[in-house]
């Protein structure tokens, strides 16, 4: 059987630029050789595709993937069915392995312009099969706000939350602390809205640390959420599937630190994981049934990791937020929780890819565009 080509997208405009390297250097190393042909393919942080050199291809790590985005060759992909390959910037000499189709594209792009449906809207218009969420799921897995309401209309439990407008904080911050302190009571967590692996986040314990909180928040992002803080366990479940998605046992993260921000997520290694989590076998199911249910209504496929609140006081569970590209490093999260559900790091990858072809193969089914009836004297008949 022939090997499946298949490119492996990371870097990126965002950021969460260097979290994607970490994450694509596991990915490019569980990826099974003797079953696909693999194509690491990078963005610059300016936006630049580009395709590594001969001499760094194969199994890279992560100061390898740095190095092709400096050094690798520019590629573009155009966003029409009949061209689905990597087409060379400028003129091809004939040692240039250009142009390169590709069978499934794998984003492991974090963030804006890679997991927030940019990226994905040119893969349907590529026509090319890749992994994870659609342009709806991809985009309403960003927007925190957005996936928040679609909670709420789902009848799924989120904690309290108030959204500021970066235009309305500028042009009256008087009145959006007032809603906010009207609204949610301290501390609170105030975070860009569109943003994730902790990056732009805080914790605002009193009133007065408010207003930092939102002006560093607002550097990241047009949107800034400030949510009710729940003093409770930070439960993680991982979800896989389509239109059948399956939620693996629950885990649990418990940082050094006061909250699990960026350094604790990537800069150290104090953080603890309990896997599977010191749950009841009712809260288990519990915790498993909200993941599929947040996975269904926020449009997701392929994969996700879905994040929850346990407020110890109450025992009452609060769904915080899905990652439709969830981390793929060494400690993250999806991989660990699906290991210890009996599916190893390189089967995941696998089952990751099938659901990718399979969704292909069914949205193949749709047809987009009508024939119209022959035009005859001048009328249309049927």
């Amino acid at each position: 059987m022939a090997k499946r080509r298949v490119g492996v997208l990371f870097g990126g405009r965002s950021g969460e630029h260097e979290v994607s390297l970490v994450s694509a250097a596991s990915v490019l190393r569980g990826l099974d050789r003797e079953k696909y042909e693999v194509v690491p393919i990078g963005i610059t942080k300016e936006g630049r595709w580009v395709l590594p050199r001969p001499k760094l291809a194969g199994e890279l790590g992560h100061a390898d993937l740095r190095r092709a985005l400096a050094d690798g060759d520019g590629v573009i992909l155009p966003a029409e069915p009949a061209h689905t390959a990597l087409q060379p910037v400028g003129p091809r000499d004939e040692s240039s392995p250009l142009p390169l189709a590709l069978d499934v594209l794998f984003p492991v792009l974090h963030g804006t312009f890679g997991e927030d449906g940019t990226v994905q809207g040119l893969l349907e218009l590529a026509d090319i099969p890749y992994v994870g969420a659609g342009v709806l799921g991809s985009a309403v897995g960003m927007d925190k706000e957005v996936q928040k309401r679609l909670y709420l209309e789902a009848g799924l439990p989120v904690a309290k939350f108030v959204c500021v407008r970066r235009s309305a904080w500028e042009s009256g911050r008087k009145g959006a602390l007032a809603e906010v302190r009207r609204r949610l009571r301290f501390p609170v967590f105030v975070k860009p809205a569109n943003l994730g692996s902790s990056v732009g986040i805080s914790k605002a314990r009193k009133a007065s640390e408010l207003a930092a909180a939102i002006d560093h928040a607002a550097e990241f992002d047009q949107k800034i959420l400030v949510e009710q803080a729940v003093a409770g366990r930070e439960i993680e479940v991982s979800v896989l599937g389509n239109e059948a998605p399956v939620a693996s046992i629950p885990g649990e993260v418990i940082p050094a630190r006061e909250f699990y921000d960026y350094a604790a997520k990537y800069l150290e290694d104090s953080t603890r994981f309990v896997v599977p989590a010191k749950l009841t076998t009712r809260q288990v199911r519990r915790f498993q049934e909200l993941a599929v249910a947040a996975f269904r209504a926020t449009e997701c496929a392929g994969m996700a990791r879905v994040d929850f609140l346990l407020e110890r006081r109450t025992g009452k569970i609060y769904l915080n937020e899905i990652n439709s590209i969830p981390g793929f490093t060494a400690i993250s999260m999806y991989p660990k929780l699906w290991e210890a559900s009996g599916l190893t790091y390189p089967a995941l990858l696998d089952r990751l890819i099938e659901l990718a072809v399979e969704r292909h193969r069914e949205k193949s089914r749709t047809r987009f565009a009508i024939e119209l009836p022959q035009k005859r004297g001048g009328v249309l008949k049927e």
